[in-house]
């Protein structure tokens, strides 16, 4: 998952560069991408399931940045005001691909009625090394399931599972109530533990 161990240092430093390209430094601004590119990518790759995709939904989350970034009014996190951009840009994306699903599955009719005693942690492929995830078959499992959720719920369990935004930080980005996040993370998790159980032992 993609934490960092000094988030109060990342967002100074976030704050900073932004003031600074508000302040008519522009020429700062290609500081800003190569700061956040690659992981910007990789979650649209997660979102999209197409790296043309993906690099096209980073190009428009860069430009709409820039086009808005005056707007940021540094209440939150830099982060978080970014990938609430870079979510619409890969929901817009995704919806219009060629690759996305001619009917979405629905969790609410996947759900069983022993829902509520679903484990709420992160499930035990979230917690696999990246460099095992991109080089074994799990990758594909993984990366098929993700992409097989619904948008609203995909979005979340990367969101909260892969990229490590707190409950409170996808409601955020999402403008979501916390609990609403939580619902579909539920409902998430369920569906990917059914679809990934060959891998895992999820009773351990």
């Amino acid at each position: 998952m993609s934490k960092n161990p000094n988030p109060t240092n990342v967002q100074d430093k976030d704050f900073e560069l932004v003031r600074s390209i508000n302040a008519g430094q522009i020429d700062r601004f290609p500081e800003l991408v190569d700061r956040y590119q690659q992981s910007l990518y990789n979650f649209a790759c997660r979102m999209c399931g197409d790296p043309s995709e993906a690099e096209d939904a980073v190009q428009d989350t860069f430009l709409n940045i820039f086009k808005y970034i005056q707007n940021f009014r540094y209440e939150t996190k830099f982060k978080n005001w970014m990938y609430r951009i870079a979510t619409t840009s890969c929901l817009k994306r995704r919806r219009k691909s060629k690759f996305a699903p001619d009917r979405e599955l629905s969790l609410e009719e996947f759900m069983p009625s022993d829902a509520a005693e679903v484990p709420s942690q992160i499930p035990d492929w979230a917690a696999v090394p990246l460099d095992k995830l991109l080089n074994d078959e799990l990758s594909n499992k993984i990366r098929a399931a993700i992409l097989a959720l619904p948008e609203k719920y995909r979005v979340v369990i990367v969101l909260r599972d892969i990229e490590g935004f707190s409950t409170e930080e996808a409601a955020q980005i999402l403008n979501l109530t916390a609990a609403n996040i939580k619902v579909r993370l539920h409902r998430a998790r369920l569906y990917l533990r059914e679809e990934l159980k060959d891998y895992f032992d999820d009773d351990r």
